[in-house]
């Protein structure tokens, strides 16, 4: 007969698993990608370096789930912000502009985490998740777009590449400061600036 766990055992490995992935996530914002490693991710997680690899099979594995679990932490954010700005104000440009700053807004915060979200060299695994969380930041924002174009606040356009275009553009205006530690918060209204003439609002 096969073994079955418990459900006292299942929960017990789920709660270790959560916490691997939250010591791995801390050790990201503090040092990067780059100055992380299995062995780091089990001293601070106070267990043995075995302990992580019966829950992963490599770095790239857990660091995968570490990113897809932030990266949807942060499109989830950006998009409740703009949704919640569209409900204010009845705009749906404003909802474009609030999801740009919070995402920007939060970068800036925690810069090194940002970096290693956006630009840091990973393993292939993490990279993409990275495509994912590209691909999913713009689909969300294409969506407040093509509303925008519907209510008529914006001219006809591809929703879809101009959403491209504006998280491309955040990321390479974040990239240098994230990566000297040094963002300054001045940034943003150039940033909200870009993306209102990209989606040709005049507001």
């Amino acid at each position: 007969m096969a073994y079955r766990r418990t459900p006292a055992v299942q929960e017990r490995l789920d709660a270790l698993r959560i916490t691997l992935i939250d010591s791995a996530l801390g050790l990201i914002a503090r040092h990067g990608y780059s100055g992380c490693s299995i062995s780091a991710v089990a001293a601070e997680a106070g267990v043995g370096t075995g302990t992580v690899y019966r829950h992963f099979a490599n770095k790239g594995e857990l660091f995968a789930e570490v990113f897809r679990i932030v990266c949807s932490r942060e499109v989830s954010a950006a998009v409740e912000s703009g949704n919640s700005a569209h409900s204010t104000e009845g705009r749906y440009v404003a909802a474009v502009s609030a999801s740009v700053r919070t995402f920007a807004e939060r970068a800036l915060r925690a810069p090194t985490l940002a970096y290693a979200l956006l630009a840091e060299p990973v393993d292939l695994q993490v990279d993409t998740e990275r495509l994912l969380f590209r691909e999913s930041f713009r689909d969300a924002l294409a969506v407040a777009i093509a509303a925008a174009v519907d209510a008529g606040e914006i001219p006809d356009q591809d929703a879809s590449v101009t959403a491209a275009c504006i998280v491309g553009a955040i990321g390479e205006a974040l990239i240098l400061p994230l990566a000297r530690g040094a963002a300054d918060s001045a940034i943003i209204p150039a940033l909200l600036t870009f993306t209102l003439r990209s989606l040709g609002s005049p507001t």
